[in-house]
């Protein structure tokens, strides 16, 4: 990749950053389609959030900046314009700067979470399902299920406070949608389970679920990308059950991020290797 002073730069901001796996596909596909681009990746700290957004803005060489855990609520106040699916969640995890100054938000995860199931077949519009976690991720995810037709979800998050929130805010924008936190995480009775939550990113985490409880009809979605498989998709696998990691639902994002960042043709260019990046995501999680 050839860096010049012309070079568009674009930082993926998250604490810790080691897990995070949108710095290498975007890299990839600047370098493949030879766009003069740069995403850079950036550890930063909640508090300092703010004062990092801002100064990265002040230069016109930064196109945009891309969010995750745990900073995908927090970056939502700091943003003048919000998408219709980031002011539902409040949560942003693509910052870019609008024509008149202006910073826009919007947030991706859920459309990329849909796309997903979409492939695998997966028909949500009867299922009850069961989200784990409540922050940034799980908000995008939750109002992209109520929004796509699914009759009943339960929100799981140690702050319950959290979850209730989340179930209110889900509730204003999908009525029809029965949402609620639940104060387990007890999966029995649920087909679809989606770890939204940071839990396997430590070698000592606890289980999101029980994977015994499990029944044998259950889908486990787990969003995370780094330590794949993690301790939970092994257990699942290791039952027969049918799980997924986090891999596609970046993916089927990638084409809505590149088209909000000001690259239409690439993000077009993406839906004809997602084979390809799939292989890239899982190769270099396995060397």
């Amino acid at each position: 990749m050839n860096i010049t002073g012309s070079t568009r730069v674009f930082y993926c901001i998250a604490d810790p950053i080691a897990q995070v796996r949108a710095p290498e596909l975007f890299n990839t596909l600047f370098h493949r389609h030879g766009v003069n681009a740069v995403m850079v990746p950036m550890q930063v700290k909640a508090e300092h959030l703010g004062e990092t957004l801002r100064a990265l803005f002040a230069s016109p060489s930064v196109g945009g900046v891309a969010l995750s855990i745990p900073h995908k609520a927090m970056a939502s106040r700091a943003v003048g314009r919000a998408t219709h699916d980031a002011s539902i969640a409040n949560a942003v995890n693509a910052i870019r700067r609008g024509e008149d100054g202006v910073l826009e938000g919007a947030l991706f995860d859920g459309v990329g979470f849909a796309r997903s199931l979409e492939r695998l077949e997966i028909n949500i519009s009867s299922l009850q399902v069961l989200v784990i976690g409540a922050g940034g991720a799980a908000s995008a995810l939750a109002a992209a299920l109520a929004d796509r037709g699914c009759p009943h979800i339960a929100l799981f998050d140690p702050d319950r406070f959290k979850a209730e929130q989340l179930a209110r805010i889900i509730r204003a924008a999908y009525p029809t949608c029965m949402i609620e936190a639940v104060h387990s995480n007890d999966p029995t009775g649920f087909v679809l389970v989606v770890n939204a939550s940071p839990l396997g990113l430590r070698p000592d985490d606890p289980l999101p679920v029980a994977v015994d409880r499990l029944g044998t009809d259950a889908f486990v979605y787990d969003i995370l990308m780094k330590g794949q498989p993690t301790p939970l998709l092994r257990e699942v696998h290791q039952r027969g059950l049918r799980g997924e990691p986090g891999f596609d639902m970046l993916i089927q994002q990638t084409g809505p991020y590149l088209d909000f960042f000001g690259f239409p043709e690439l993000a077009r260019a993406v839906a004809g290797e997602e084979a390809e990046l799939r292989q890239l995501l899982e190769h270099s999680e396995r060397v």
